[in-house]
């Protein structure tokens, strides 16, 4: 039976993988805080459960969904590099370790991104706080020394699916006929469906010569004007009022998040995945909603 660890894996994605992984007869051991699973703080169950695994899977940090103040930002750095650290200490630990280790990583390191698309080789790493935090996360995590040990950081963009992620939310906008065009609306999505960021993870431990650094972004981003309407198109909303800049400037602060995680125009291809042979169940928005969005 072959094994896999979630670390971080109790949330939207973590949930997703750890039941499509039973359902093809993994293993799956989870490392969280929550009750049931192995803790942060165990190290010897950590390094017990990491012994004999195909993959190590980390997805853990706290969600950037939040006011960016000190706090925060100290616990969004934190959560994903200490974690990193601890993983990192057990995989060292281990007489068999794990053959490859998917660090999570995001495609928001690139710069702000509406001229042209951002590819692993190509791709300009951006500044400020959220780019800091990528540049740490995989810093740490490729300092490691891990010689027995494939590592991969995964570069995700938005991930979209059924009951979870970024969904509910836009779909309320929508929902409430505030679904036209977010500022300019000519700020580029890119995103990937849950499923083919699972596929993607079998994909990468199947193909033992992958490592290093890749976009995990479907390979046809839009425009946020085209993302809304799309959404309204399937919730049958002939029309949408705009949210221009400052009202999304008032309004992230009303519910504690950051106007950045809208207006960040990210144009992210995956061009080491396609070159590598990876092919998306889910290559187009359409075809994204339509799995999520079906009655």
């Amino acid at each position: 039976m072959k094994k896999v660890i979630l670390a971080g894996g109790t949330g939207f994605i973590g949930e997703y993988f750890q039941k499509r992984f039973e359902d093809l007869g993994y293993e799956v051991h989870v490392i969280s805080r929550r009750n049931g699973n192995i803790q942060w703080q165990d190290q010897k169950g950590i390094v017990e459960a990491l012994e004999g695994a195909d993959m190590l899977i980390n997805l853990a940090g706290k969600s950037v969904n939040c006011r960016y103040n000190t706090k925060n930002k100290n616990e969004i750095m934190i959560s994903r590099v200490v974690t990193t650290n601890i993983l990192g200490e057990a995989v060292q630990k281990c007489s068999a370790p794990p053959e490859v280790w998917m660090n999570s990583s995001t495609a928001t390191i690139y710069r702000h991104a509406d001229d042209k698309p951002m590819t692993e080789e190509g791709g300009e790493i951006g500044t400020g706080f959220s780019v800091n935090v990528a540049t740490n996360w995989e810093d740490n995590f490729f300092a490691l020394h891990t010689p027995g040990t494939r590592k991969v950081a995964l570069r995700t963009a938005i991930v979209l699916g059924k009951h979870g992620g970024v969904m509910t939310p836009y779909e309320n906008l929508v929902k409430f006929g505030l679904g036209g065009p977010q500022g300019s609306g000519k700020q580029m999505f890119s995103w990937i469906h849950v499923e083919d960021l699972y596929r993607v993870c079998l994909f990468i431990e199947d193909n033992k010569q992958l490592e290093g650094v890749f976009n995990c972004a479907a390979p046809n981003p839009v425009s946020n004007e085209e993302l809304m309407r799309l959404l309204r198109e399937r919730s049958n909303r002939s029309f949408g009022l705009p949210a221009p800049k400052w009202v999304l400037e008032i309004g992230s602060a009303l519910i504690r998040t950051e106007s950045e995680l809208v207006l960040k125009s990210r144009w992210v291809v995956p061009a080491r995945l396609e070159e590598s042979g990876f092919t998306f169940q889910y290559p187009t928005l359409e075809s994204t909603l339509e799995e999520i969005l079906e009655k």
